[in-house]
């Protein structure tokens, strides 16, 4: 029996792109602050950020390695539909793979984007990427967010439990949990996700946040059924780029140990539910910089692994492909996570 994702002549994973190399830091850089709000200032902060790390993004890598386990996840399913990568900001650039693509005799394809949660620089920039480079003759569809997929939630719950346990086995009974995700500005934040969604109209992080704390909710009472209680936890936000002058999500990763420490918390788990693999924000802004603040102020501290290649997520996210196969559309719909009046980006994924 033939799988539904047998009407596309390719499923394109599509991500944000960083350097391999020094001399590609400034390029690059450039290439995602054009036309935006960002100082100067700022680049050469970040640009220290991946010279620390000989210049070379982990995020490439990363996806390399998540479209080997996607395509042995396919394979085992026997779905042969190819595979290919594009980035919106570093080669190989989704402009060049999807003319490749439409070259050699594609005409549809489904896009899949290794940003997990609604919000416009994680959703619909990415969407009108594509539509500005799909040649003619070639229709897209894409696969709308997944972050309250099972398989994402069973991966960092797992990195939570891994991460939790050896704090206790340090002699931290009890950890707190500190949940992560990458800082957007505040006004991106309330208007994500569809308008006159339950999110959109109650909640003031709109659906960003309030995925966020679903995915938190999922992994805290999963902890709650083994352990008999619930952990101490809270929210903390790392990665800010823009201007002073334009609010973010807050608190920050570093304001939010400190104020741990401050009310006599011993041991935390910083867990990068807001990420799907290791990015630089991940590697330095926690491994690194929050790495370094826990340790002026005596903490312990245990960072959860991202949901990177585990087979749950994988798993996960070509039932996400098959379902969206079945019933598609264009992912992110008109009125969903729309560009805020002053965007302002990150300048590191």
């Amino acid at each position: 029996m033939s799988s539904p994702l047998s009407r596309y002549d390719a499923v394109l994973l599509l991500s944000f792109g960083g350097p391999e190399r020094p001399e590609d830091v400034v390029p690059f850089l450039r290439n995602v602050t054009r036309g935006k709000d960002i100082p100067d200032e700022r680049l050469e902060v970040v640009g220290g950020h991946y010279r620390r790390f000989g210049g070379r993004s982990p995020i490439n890598d990363q996806n390399r390695a998540l479209l080997a386990a996607l395509r042995a996840e396919l394979d085992g399913r026997g779905i042969d539909v190819p595979l290919a990568w594009g980035n919106r900001n570093w080669a190989p650039y989704v402009a060049d793979v999807l003319a490749d693509l439409a070259a050699g005799g594609a005409r549809r394809v489904l896009v899949l984007t290794t940003s997990a949660y609604p919000s416009y620089s994680g959703c619909r920039q990415y969407l009108e990427d594509v539509e500005r480079h799909c040649p003619p003759g070639l229709k897209v569809d894409t696969v709308a967010p997944y972050a309250l997929e099972e398989g994402f939630g069973t991966a960092n719950l797992d990195a939570v439990r891994a991460a939790r346990a050896a704090l206790v086995a340090q002699g931290h009974p009890d950890p707190y949990v500190l949940f992560v995700t990458h800082s957007i500005p505040v006004a991106m934040a309330r208007t994500s996700g569809p308008a006159g969604s339950p999110e959109r109209e109650g909640h003031t992080g709109g659906a960003y946040v309030a995925t966020l704390e679903t995915v938190a909710e999922r992994i805290l009472a999963g902890l709650e059924a083994e352990l008999g209680s619930r952990p101490a936890y809270g929210i903390g936000y790392c990665s800010r780029s823009g201007p002073a002058s334009v609010p973010w999500l807050e608190p920050d990763v570093n304001d939010a140990l400190r104020a741990l420490a401050a009310q006599g918390v011993e041991a935390v788990v910083v867990a990068p539910i807001g990420f799907v693999s290791d990015h630089m924000e991940v590697v330095y802004d926690l491994d690194v910089e929050a790495a370094a603040t826990a340790g002026e102020l005596g903490l312990a501290v245990r960072r959860a692994a991202t949901a990177g290649t585990h087979p749950a997520f994988v798993a996960g996210l070509v039932d996400r492909l098959v379902a969206t196969a079945v019933a598609p559309g264009p992912g992110c719909p008109v009125d969903c996570c729309p560009r805020p009046v002053r965007p302002s980006r990150s300048v590191a994924r």
